[in-house]
């Protein structure tokens, strides 16, 4: 068959020949869906466990750890957001680079980093040492987060892009069961033994085991090429259709100069990127690209973007805020839940009876003892994972036929109504299964939101952009858990009611979202 018409055959449509410059999404269409698609998701699949790593492990430390750590209900909730404060104070510094230097080498050293503050929480002896490695974690781990985003969607076409953001979120919540499922392994066990003058614990072994996936993400990308999108947006144009015909072979099976595009349009002088107030100088230097950067993130504070990064933000700001506080304290909850039924010989009550222990217990008095007969607390995790996975799942497989914006308005009401449930829960069972629902409605709440930032910026703005997002909503991530300690001690309507209402306000903001479905990127 002439090349023209494998053309034409890939493309649909859009008649587009050999000799004529393609668009990225000519392009990316042309290389078809097949092997690299998959290994690429299952690649993106382990880098989402690191993020969710980072910030969930303590949840799961404390049970183990306040002993040995002598930690109060205020000091978790420090640990809690220290690694938010880590993300936030990082944010618009990786955007930057990943926006002007790529992706792929960022995110070998990123990850490998990550990994090796992980490991440096190992050592953790007191309070001090695991506040500043959590910290470091959140700093680092910040940027790839955000990059495998932009680094996935660069290599799908606007069929795939969606569906691919939910696979990421469903990775996120698979992490929410793998994390818990561990903890039961480690944490109940007696693993007590000293190296050197360094005593360790089952946690300790826990924390070893967490920093695992930023590890082999960090050798793995080793192995795969830089973002084609990126390269055409600095006028790498060469090297870009290398690695479209590279990705074309591998899926097809077909000889690599069989790819049907020879030629790809040169984005450098697109009138798009002058209007954006962000030309970008072909083959240029790192100095050059540091000093354009600084033009590009103009773009993003002015028309026609403004509107659009503030709107993204405030939603991000809500549905991370309400998410965060609830998520990384339900395995406390559920410790709660635990130790009441133990204490009252396996007799059940509402959930607000069992929280009202909270602000009644003298934490300091007394000796410390840690119930490691808790296998109910990871099994109530276990569930809630599964939820949201589910959740995930059946929205990757609805929102090609619903659309990103209504999957996302209707899951943030889901979550709303269920935070405001869990006043009225009168079982643990009823408990868990509200707590459920919301999580799975918040984690796609948030995995739609990354997917409609994608396509609602331009390629030199977009992990700026989601960058910036995640801050605000880290941020709110942060103050949330320094908050929640107290919402808890004061009774048991202000935690849920607040958590609702949060979910309610970003429903709201929601309806003013532009349609982004089958948008091109650019």
């Amino acid at each position: 068959m002439p090349q023209k018409d494998v053309a034409i055959k890939l493309l649909g449509t859009n008649e587009v020949s050999a000799l004529e410059p393609a668009t990225f999404e000519e392009a990316i269409t042309a290389t078809q869906f097949g092997k690299y698609n998959v290994v690429l998701g299952f690649l993106a699949g382990i880098a989402s466990l690191c993020a969710v790593f980072d910030t969930s492990t303590m949840s799961y430390t404390f049970v183990s750890a306040q002993c040995d750590l002598n930690i109060s209900l205020n000091d978790k909730g420090l640990l809690n957001a220290v690694t938010y404060a880590g993300m936030i104070s990082s944010a618009l510094i990786w955007g930057f680079l990943f926006d002007v230097l790529g992706r792929r080498k960022l995110l070998i050293l990123g990850f490998l980093v990550d990994a090796v503050f992980v490991f440096m929480s190992v050592l953790t002896q007191g309070l001090p040492l695991l506040l500043v490695s959590k910290y470091l974690q959140g700093f680092i781990i910040n940027g790839p987060f955000a990059a495998v985003s932009s680094y996935i969607s660069e290599f799908h076409c606007a069929k795939y892009r969606p569906i691919y953001q939910m696979i990421i979120g469903s990775s996120n919540s698979f992490g929410t069961v793998l994390l818990p499922l561990i903890a039961w392994l480690i944490l109940p066990r007696n693993m007590d033994f000293t190296i050197v003058n360094l005593n360790f614990h089952s946690w300790n072994m826990f924390l070893l085991v967490s920093g695992l996936p930023a590890f082999i993400c960090g050798i793995l990308f080793v192995f795969f090429p830089e973002s084609p999108k990126f390269l055409m947006t600095c006028g790498e144009n060469d090297k870009a259709l290398k690695v479209f015909q590279k990705v074309y072979s591998i899926n097809t099976g077909a000889p690599a100069d069989t790819f049907p595009i020879k030629q790809l349009v040169d984005e450098t002088k697109l009138d798009v990127d002058m209007k954006n107030g962000s030309h970008i100088t072909a083959h240029r230097t790192k100095q050059q690209a540091l000093k354009e950067g600084w033009q590009q993130m103009k773009p993003l504070f002015l028309q026609p973007h403004l509107m659009k990064i503030v709107l993204a933000c405030a939603i991000f700001l809500c549905v991370m805020m309400s998410m965060n506080m609830l998520r990384l304290w339900l395995p406390q909850i559920f410790q709660i839940m635990n130790d009441y039924q133990k204490t009252h010989l396996g007799k059940s009550a509402s959930l607000c009876t069992m929280l009202s222990t909270v602000s009644s217990k003298n934490q300091t008095t007394g000796e410390c003892v840690v119930n490691t007969d808790n296998a109910q607390v990871y099994i109530n995790s276990i569930i809630v994972g599964c939820t949201s996975i589910c959740g995930n799942v059946s929205a990757a497989s609805l929102i090609r036929f619903i659309g990103k914006k209504k999957i996302l308005t209707v899951a943030l009401i889901t979550s709303g109504i269920s935070s405001f449930s869990l006043y009225f829960a009168n079982t643990p069972e009823m408990a868990t299964a509200l707590s459920s629902i919301f999580i799975a409605g918040g984690s796609v709440s948030n995995n739609v939101m990354v997917s409609v930032a994608v396509d609602m910026f331009p390629t030199t703005l977009r992990t700026m952009s989601i960058s910036l997002g995640m801050m605000i909503g880290r941020s709110g991530a942060m103050s949330g858990n320094f908050i929640f300690p107290y919402l808890l001690e004061s009774g048991c309507q202000a935690p849920f009611f607040v958590v609702g209402g949060l979910m309610f306000a970003a429903a709201a903001l929601s309806f003013v979202l532009p349609n982004t479905d089958m948008k091109p990127l650019t």
